[in-house]
């Protein structure tokens, strides 16, 4: 189910898929949705146009969302498991996926070389891939779509906690109260600072401009030495 893994809340279906054919309905739809909003934006999107791209009767589009906005609710939430499922792979493929490689405190990983600043280092180029590549992602990202002048929070909160149970929990146990409520606080931090970096990134250049993303990276290192090392 969306989001049912690393704590993050599942997004309300009217009805929830239990035979493969309607979870498969359930993708299409999503899918429909996310290739729409590529091509026009989410004031002009609409359920019957994502129905007619999906394939599938309207009905089937309201038998699980209610409206436009509960459909991107849920397309949001599937780019999180997306960018959680792709990072892991990435952090498998490099040797980087336990304890002692991942996010170990060596002096290896204090001169740059593995540990948890290379895994930093793909939590920030698996975002770059989907913000260049994956369908609606420049739009709805982690969260629904608002004015400029009104940021949403909670999109910043889910993000933190899931790269926080992917990446931090591999330091190992032993952190008193105290210690995991810093690692909590950094790491939302450093997801709230990487998003504002990242956005001028992409506004400077339409694919990301190459030494904002370098800066953001040495940013996010330096910072989170402080409760890492």
């Amino acid at each position: 189910m969306i989001g049912q893994d690393g704590g993050v809340p599942i997004p309300p279906l009217r009805r929830n898929p239990v035979q493969r054919r309607s979870a498969e309905r359930l993708g299409r739809i999503l899918d429909a949705c996310a290739e729409l909003l590529d091509e026009v934006s989410y004031e002009e999107l609409s359920t019957r146009a994502v129905a007619e791209r999906a394939g599938v009767p309207i009905g089937s589009v309201y038998r699980f969302f209610s409206n436009k906005r509960a459909m991107a609710e849920a397309l949001a939430h599937r780019n999180l498991d997306e960018y959680a499922e792709r990072i892991t792979r990435r952090l498998a493929a490099s040797g980087v996926s336990d304890a002692s490689d991942a996010l170990a405190t060596s002096d290896a990983a204090g001169a740059g070389g593995g540990g948890w600043r290379e895994a930093m280092d793909v939590v920030v180029d698996e975002y770059l891939a989907m913000k260049r590549g994956a369908p609606g992602f420049a739009l709805i990202e982690f969260g629904h779509p608002v004015p400029a002048t009104e940021p949403p929070e909670q999109p910043n909160h889910l993000v933190a906690d899931r790269l926080r149970t992917l990446l931090a929990d591999r330091l190992g146990g032993g952190r008193d109260e105290a210690a995991e409520e810093r690692l909590r606080v950094a790491f939302l931090l450093a997801v709230e600072t990487a998003d504002a970096l990242l956005r001028l990134a992409f506004r400077v250049d339409p694919e990301g401009d190459p030494a904002i993303v370098a800066e953001t990276k040495e940013l996010l290192r330096a910072y989170l030495a402080r409760v890492l090392d």
